[in-house]
This record gives structure tokens, C-alpha cells and sequence, in this order.
């Protein structure tokens, strides 16, 4: 039998039954709770704005949710878990997310019946609950802002209620699509900015739609329509590196050419082929940020589209086959360039690769050269030390036969009777072979020490 360890847990004093937990472990857990959808009661005005954070920090966003009725004590705690939201007098909520690039704000108030779907292109943020001030002074410079209209009526004439959702857009030609599978809701927008800065979306939904779901449909049109601006950013940079990306690819092939042709000399070539490869690594270093984003924010619009199941009606372009036509180029462009940059390395380094290989082989041609005028060297040393050892082997025999020859000198002079000349010119052999024999042995010694 177990027995149950009686170890007092951190959080509530209860026995322990799992090992220390991980500090990252609640936070990680808790981030699919990070940012609940919204409970929305139809009919609802949303206005959502999203504003790029290059330079703004938590302080000044502090600040001004600050200034939303009732929330003067806001403190920074209240902002530190990146999603915030806020119920405010008179009536009505405020939903600050932020996230890696950009800030989105959410304010979510009753629809008044005045700007209901019957009307023609209704003006709506005279009706708001917040000041238009307040809105205008969100730090941050806008990238999105929509304005969505979600009322309750009858699905079961679609195209009635898309003649009427015209009128409210300003009888522009229109996407919308039914939602869901059965329809429990249909959405119409233009994307088109009006004078306000504001795109304007409709959202009509059968009166069995709950408030989560009328939620989690807001969540969704507003997500997909900033993460499309999101991704669209990536497209001036493409455009802008277009014009270089192709002078550098004819850069590359006149290197290519010079260096096939040998026209120019390895050390230029090696000079433009660095200049032009870290031009080219600067260029990726500086957007490859830029273009990662557009493919993860592509990617989130997908999704997006995808969770709301649209089914088309008979004559309109529905959301998905809108952003396919539209969003798809775009999104195309910006891959097709950072491939081209990509590939263009890549053949930057094999025209490296092949510049280093001739400039071995070069090199290589040189050292043989040189090899071989130290072995010419070599040989025209030896035979002068040969000649050299030769008349080494002369002057030194003839030394030796000098001093016999005084010796003798000395001898015949003591009245030993010897003929001084005789013999030196006798013991001459003799002296001449020890010499050489001497020297021999040096040169075996010699090479016997190598």
C-alpha cells in the first residue's frame, strides 16, 4: 500500500502529489485564458481601432485608458498580463489587447436604433458614449479601424437582407457571406476607408445567437481584417527592394561574366563579390523580420476566415475569395522577394566558392613555380659546394703537405738525414686520400643526423 506524503502545498495547503512545479507552468497554462472573447448583447456598436506601438510605451497607454470614465485608478499592474478589459459609465466596455507590434482597442456599446440596418449609410460615431477626443488621442499611429454594426433579424431571405445592408454601406459594391453551418449570422462590408479613416461592417444574426457567439463572430471579422493590414506591411518594403534586388542580381551576373572571361583581376572581382554579398546580408538582416511577420500574420488571416465558415450567396464575393484575389498577390509579391533575396545569397556564395577555387589554383600554379626555381637553387648549390668541396679537398691537402715539408725541413736541419722535398712529394698521395676520406665522412655524418 501507498502512503500519501503529508507535504503542505504553496497554494492552498493541501498534501502534495505532483513534483515542484515549474514557475513558467501557470503562465503558459493560463495563456489560452489570455484574452477571452467578448460577451456581446445584440444590437451592438463596435468600434475597434489598432494602432502601431513603435515608441509607446505601457506609461502612455496607462495614461490614457486613465482617462475613460471611472478608471482614474488604473495602476500598471492592470496592464502587465497584455489584455484589459473595462466597463465603463454609461454603459459601456473598453478592450485594451496588446501585442508584439501593434495595440488594438475594442469599445463596445448599445446600437442605437437610428443607425439600425434600415438606414442609408448612417453616421455613427456621433453616437458614441465615449468622446471622439479620447479616440483621437490613442497613442500609437493607426493601422486599422472599423466601425461594426451587429444586429438580430431573419436569414431566411438572404438577399433582402443584402439589398438593405447596401443601402447602410452606401450602396457600394459589397462582400458578405453567410456564416456557419447551419447560418446563424451574415456579414456585408466593402472595405473601403471612409473620410472618418473608419471601414464600416454590417453583421446581421438570426435571434437565436448567443452573446458568446456574437462575440467570438466580432473577434474574428476584427482579427482578420488587422492581421490582413498586418501583413500588407511587408509589401512597400518588397516594392522598395525590387529595384535594388535587381541591379544587384545584373551585378552579379557582370561578376560572374568578368570572372569567366577573366577580363579583371581576382583581387577586384573578390573586392565587388564582398561589397555586393554584404550589401545583399545587410538588406536581409534589416527586412527578414518584416517578411517573417507577413507570413505568420497571413497565415492568422486564414485561420480567421477559415473559423468562419462562410457559404457564399448567390451573385457576392464572399470574404475568402475577396482576400484570395486581393490579399493573395500581395503576399505572393513579398514571398516572391525574399526568395529572390534568399536565392541571390545563396548564388553570391557559390560565385565565392568558385572565385576561392581559382584563386587556389592560382595559388597553387605559384607555389609549383616557386618550387621549382628553389630546386633549380638547390641543384646549382650543390654542384658549386661540390666545386667548393673540391678545392677544400686541394687546399687543405696542400697545407698539410706544406707543413710536412717544413717538418722535414726541421728534421734535416737536426741531422736526420731526410730529403725535405722527396718526401713531401712522397706522403702526397697519402695526405690527399685522408682529406677526402675525412670529408666523406663528414657528408656521412652529416646525412646520417637528417
Amino acid at each position: 500500500m501507498f502512503t500519501l506524503m503529508k507535504v503542505a502545498d504553496a497554494n492552498g495547503g493541501l498534501p502534495a502529489t505532483l513534483p515542484a512545479e515549474d514557475p513558467r507552468r501557470r503562465v503558459l497554462h493560463d495563456e489560452v485564458h489570455a484574452r477571452p472573447p467578448a460577451r456581446i448583447r445584440l444590437p451592438a456598436l463596435v468600434v475597434y481601432v489598432a494602432v502601431l506601438h513603435d515608441g509607446v510605451d505601457r506609461a502612455q497607454e496607462l495614461a490614457h485608458l486613465q482617462r475613460l470614465p471611472g478608471q482614474g485608478g488604473l495602476t500598471e499592474d492592470d496592464l502587465q498580463g497584455h489584455f484589459l478589459r473595462l466597463r465603463c459609465p454609461p454603459g459601456f466596455t473598453v478592450k485594451w489587447e496588446r501585442h508584439t507590434e501593434f495595440t488594438r482597442y475594442s469599445l463596445v456599446q448599445p446600437l442605437p436604433p437610428t443607425v439600425g440596418p434600415d438606414a442609408r449609410e448612417p453616421e455613427l460615431l456621433p453616437h458614441l458614449l465615449v468622446s471622439p477626443q479620447w479616440l483621437a488621442g490613442i497613442p500609437g499611429r493607426t493601422i486599422c479601424a472599423i466601425k461594426l454594426a451587429m444586429v438580430t433579424g431573419d436569414l431566411s431571405d438572404p438577399a433582402a437582407l443584402l439589398t438593405r445592408a447596401r443601402h447602410w454601406l452606401g450602396d457600394q459594391p459589397v462582400v458578405a457571406a453567410l456564416l456557419g453551418q447551419p447560418s446563424h449570422s451574415m456579414v456585408v462590408t466593402d472595405f473601403r476607408l471612409r473620410p472618418s479613416g473608419f471601414e464600416r461592417m454590417l453583421v446581421v444574426a438570426s435571434p437565436e445567437v448567443s452573446e458568446t457567439r456574437a462575440g467570438r463572430v466580432a473577434a474574428r471579422l476584427l482579427e482578420f481584417e488587422t492581421y490582413r493590414m498586418m501583413a500588407l506591411l511587408g509589401l512597400p518594403v518588397a516594392k522598395a527592394l525590387a529595384g535594388p534586388l535587381a541591379d544587384a542580381e545584373r551585378r552579379l551576373a557582370r561578376l560572374t561574366a568578368d570572372m569567366e572571361s577573366q577580363a579583371r583581376g581576382d583581387q577586384a572581382l573578390l573586392e565587388d563579390l564582398v561589397g555586393l554579398a554584404a550589401g545583399i546580408e545587410r538588406t536581409i538582416a534589416e527586412n527578414g523580420y518584416r517578411f517573417a511577420a507577413t507570413r505568420a500574420y497571413d497565415r492568422i488571416v486564414l485561420q480567421r476566415i477559415a473559423q468562419l465558415r462562410e457559404q457564399a450567396i448567390p451573385g457576392t464575393q464572399t470574404i475568402s475569395e475577396f482576400m484570395q484575389r486581393r490579399l493573395g498577390p500581395a503576399i505572393a509579391t513579398v514571398a516572391s522577394i525574399e526568395q529572390r533575396l534568399d536565392a541571390l545569397s545563396e548564388r553570391i556564395a557559390r560565385t565565392s566558392a568558385l572565385l576561392r577555387t581559382q584563386v587556389d589554383i592560382a595559388r597553387e600554379e605559384q607555389n609549383r613555380q616557386l618550387l621549382e626555381k628553389l630546386t633549380r637553387g638547390q641543384e646549382l648549390q650543390l654542384k658549386l659546394q661540390t666545386t667548393v668541396e673540391g678545392l677544400s679537398i686541394a687546399a687543405i691537402t696542400y697545407y698539410v703537405i706544406s707543413l710536412v715539408l717544413y717538418g722535414a725541413k726541421a728534421l734535416k736541419s737536426a741531422g736526420v738525414p731526410l730529403h725535405p722535398e722527396l718526401t713531401a712529394g712522397a706522403l702526397m698521395p697519402a695526405v690527399l686520400w685522408g682529406v677526402w676520406r675525412m670529408t666523406r665522412r663528414i657528408h656521412a655524418r652529416l646525412h646520417g643526423a637528417n
